[in-house]
């Protein structure tokens, strides 16, 4: 059982993120329950790794990668060339050691927001999607439909996101963790698969 209080995290974080990324975190909380509504999964953590996504987010770049190196937390090429990254690792440091969160599927989600893993949790897979399709946003293409399929099959969904984010990504020239390139070829080949099984 989770103990966390989600009305005190939300009025806590209200006050530590700026008002555009609290409006994005709320986005991503409520969007992030109606998934976990809809495809069986749990709300109460789905909102919890809802509101403490983004938590890192306001924090200075210089002050990310001091706390990263303060507690050996990892930090790629990438990463050190532009920290702004850091948010989710930082994030779900002070998740766990901040706001006390101890269950080690909200933390993963934390951690693999922004650039997915192979083979994710449901909870993990909620919030990447949450963080792209949540009411606020309203530039990304192909939205509509990955708001739907959203809702239909998560998996689909997902592999939508991180093709259009590759699309986009390669557009800019610029560096790309190679997590996000990882993971949108897991799910490639998991739904490649999935449709030989079931056209045989």
């Amino acid at each position: 059982m989770i103990k966390t209080d989600i009305s005190k995290l939300r009025r806590f974080l209200e006050k530590k993120l700026d008002q555009k990324r609290f409006e994005h975190t709320l986005g991503v909380t409520y969007t992030a329950a109606a998934l976990a509504m809809c495809h069986s999964g749990d709300t109460k953590r789905a909102q919890i790794a809802g509101l403490l996504h983004d938590c890192a987010k306001c924090i200075d770049n210089d002050k990310k990668i001091a706390i990263c190196e303060k507690h050996n937390i990892e930090i790629n090429e990438i990463e050190r060339k532009n920290p702004f990254l850091l948010h989710a690792k930082v994030g779900s440091y002070i998740a766990m050691h901040k706001y006390k969160v101890n269950d080690d599927d909200i933390v993963r989600a934390i951690l693999n927001h922004t650039t997915g893993r192979p083979n994710m949790s449901q909870l993990e897979k909620i919030i990447y999607i949450a963080d792209y399709i949540e009411p606020g946003r309203t530039q990304a293409p192909r939205l509509t439909a990955i708001r739907q399929e959203a809702f239909r099959d998560l998996d689909k969904a997902l592999l939508i996101i991180l093709e259009d984010m590759l699309v986009y990504l390669d557009s800019l020239g610029g560096d790309i963790d190679p997590m996000t390139r990882k993971t949108y070829e897991f799910y490639k080949n998991y739904d490649q698969n999935n449709n030989k099984e079931f056209n045989q």
